[in-house]
């Protein structure tokens, strides 16, 4: 895996440059911090994982009023930032398959790494949802309790299960994925407001 063109200091400035609603910052960090510690668990490299975890939504405060638009600006943004063609093409490629994105939506997640940060990303919104069900509390938040929460369509109704599951392309299972995503947050939990 490449050297990264910026530290993580500068990666948040940038994302501040761009975003500025603290709720995001939250899924940005929590999607960082699943991603490194999916990483840890598979041997892969931990930093560039989590820098692609954090940046994955660089764009989205400047497109979300016309949905459309979203990963149409982040290839531009971490560009110049001096990001690789392949760290870019990774990114964009948590957007592929979505209807509303149409320059992304008949594209196919193919590389271990892609199937990583999209289930990541989306497994963010059930952990969060779940540890505001429980009055903010993570520390005790095991995998099967979340499971029984996955399986409950209604709750966090907006989170994709099928987005989820692409996991077990890496060949690990749901609850063991639930376990690395919990893991993962508990460890930042104060920066977001858990506990």
């Amino acid at each position: 895996m490449p050297n990264f063109p910026i530290s993580r200091e500068k990666a948040i400035e940038l994302l501040k440059k761009y975003n500025s609603d603290e709720k995001n910052f939250i899924h940005y960090f929590e999607s960082e911090a699943i991603m490194k510690e999916l990483a840890l668990k598979l041997g892969e490299n931990a930093e560039y994982w989590a820098m692609l975890g954090l940046l994955h939504d660089i764009d989205w405060e400047i497109t979300k009023q016309n949905i459309v638009e979203h990963l149409t600006k982040a290839p531009e943004i971490l560009k110049n930032a001096s990001f690789d063609k392949e760290f870019i093409e990774i990114v964009l490629s948590h957007g592929y398959s979505f209807e509303e994105l149409p320059k992304l939506k008949d594209k196919k997640r193919t590389k271990k790494v892609e199937y990583a940060l999209a289930a990541s990303e989306t497994l963010t919104g059930l952990i969060h949802a779940y540890a505001l069900m429980r009055e903010g509390k993570i520390s005790d938040m095991d995998a099967k309790g979340l499971m029984k929460k996955y399986k409950d369509k209604r709750f966090a109704a907006g989170c994709d299960r099928e987005i989820i599951k692409e996991i077990e392309n890496l060949g690990i299972s749901l609850e063991d994925f639930f376990g690395i995503g919990i893991e993962g947050i508990k460890k930042i939990k104060g920066v977001i407001g858990l506990r």
